[in-house]
């Protein structure tokens, strides 16, 4: 399968990411881009990825019209841009027929998500969100736990996501992962919130299977001079009236990428950490404690989980695999054309994309009021126990 990119020019993090996760197991190989919008830079990002000159182009509006006539055309299309143009460039690939894959969030604000939904289901074409933590094997399996209601009824749930390294002003500098994300006009109305508030909500919805329907939060800007949030405290309450409560930092200094979700029930709790991904805790009131170790042949997994390893135990995955199997879902999906398909699997799509930014929407409209709750666009009129 032919795969296009767009964005993942020179100093980009997470366009090397996608390129090397979607090339992973062998089925997509990365034939065209507009990796920036100078040529000159956009064909020795294309030299890099191995790409041909005569594919690397200036931007994505000349690499849709130059893939859509040619035998060997891109089949699905990468965005990896800053938050801004996913829109745009989304609309352009599914007017001209491509399917497409989205760094998250799926936009820079909930009014445009929604546009995109609308884009998405008039097109036909299957689209999907690289939540990357929704490909863990792992977290596949607390998921099937909590479907399973093996916890008993979900009593409470914390996710954290921390980071440190927006604790000074390096976008001031002229660090380029930081000056878009702290600009509005680039990341749109959230900043920490947006980046990766996002993923601790996302991981937060696909694991217990409920929704959040009310939100209480704080979002701040410690950093001086600092545009958009860069530390966020939210209070949660779900579609059946469970609290929950969301912490997303970027000025954590000492912490490197701390993701993590506790699910507590009536009878058990589990535990995952990104920065231990190969380890599921379940933990039960009499004392006893579970440890599920990630493998392909792991006997205590669900099919699920396993199908998402690659190894056998002791052999520990991270995340260009966890990356790699959202690649590998969707190009099955796109193969088989068959967009219900997408929606039974485990990838994000456009509906996720609306959620997380109803999500950023309502805390951003919660913090700016003080109110001490807020509920997210689309939720059920009422949360009840």
């Amino acid at each position: 399968m032919r795969m296009g990119m767009v964005g993942g020019g020179a100093g980009s993090f997470i366009g090397p990411v996608h390129r090397m996760a979607a090339e992973l197991d062998g089925g997509i190989r990365l034939v065209a881009g507009a990796f920036s919008s100078d040529i000159g830079r956009s064909r020795e990002a294309g030299k890099h990825y191995g790409v041909a000159p005569e594919r690397s182009y200036a931007n994505y509006q000349a690499m849709f019209a130059g893939e859509r006539g040619r035998d060997d055309a891109i089949d699905f299309v990468a965005i990896v841009t800053p938050n801004y143009l996913h829109l745009p460039i989304a609309r352009a690939a599914l007017d001209n027929g491509f399917h497409v894959l989205s760094d998250k969030p799926a936009t820079a604000t909930l009014v445009e998500a929604k546009t995109l939904r609308d884009i998405v289901v008039r097109s036909g074409r299957l689209y999907g969100l690289t939540y990357t933590y929704t490909g863990y094997g792992l977290v596949r399996e607390a998921r099937e736990i909590c479907a399973r209601a093996e916890l008993g009824a979900i009593r409470k749930v914390v996710v954290e996501y921390s980071q440190g390294w927006l604790s000074e002003s390096i976008e001031a500098v002229g660090q380029k992962q930081a000056a878009w994300r702290t600009d509005p006009a680039q990341a749109g109305i959230g900043g920490c919130i947006a980046d990766i508030g996002v993923h601790a909500f996302n991981l937060l919805e696909f694991v217990t299977g409920r929704q959040v329907a009310e939100v209480a939060a704080q979002l701040s800007s410690i950093v001086p001079q600092r545009a958009l949030d860069d530390d966020c405290n939210v209070l949660l309450r779900l579609d059946n009236g469970t609290p929950a409560i969301l912490i997303a930092s970027q000025i954590a200094a000492g912490e490197r990428n701390g993701l993590t979700i506790k699910v507590y029930g009536e009878k058990s709790g589990l535990m995952w950490s990104h920065e231990d991904p190969n380890r599921l805790t379940v933990s039960s009131l009499d004392g006893c404690t579970k440890i599920l170790h990630g493998a392909a042949n792991s006997m205590a997994l669900s099919d699920g989980a396993k199908a998402a390893f690659r190894l056998p135990l002791g052999h520990p995955e991270g995340y260009i695999e966890a990356f790699a199997n959202i690649y590998r879902d969707f190009a099955a999906s796109v193969r088989n054309g068959d967009v219900g398909a997408l929606q039974r699997s485990a990838v994000p799509t456009i509906d996720a994309g609306v959620r997380a930014m109803a999500f950023v929407d309502a805390a951003v409209r919660s913090s700016r009021a003080n109110s001490p709750w807020t509920r997210i666009d689309g939720s059920p009129n009422k949360a009840t126990a």
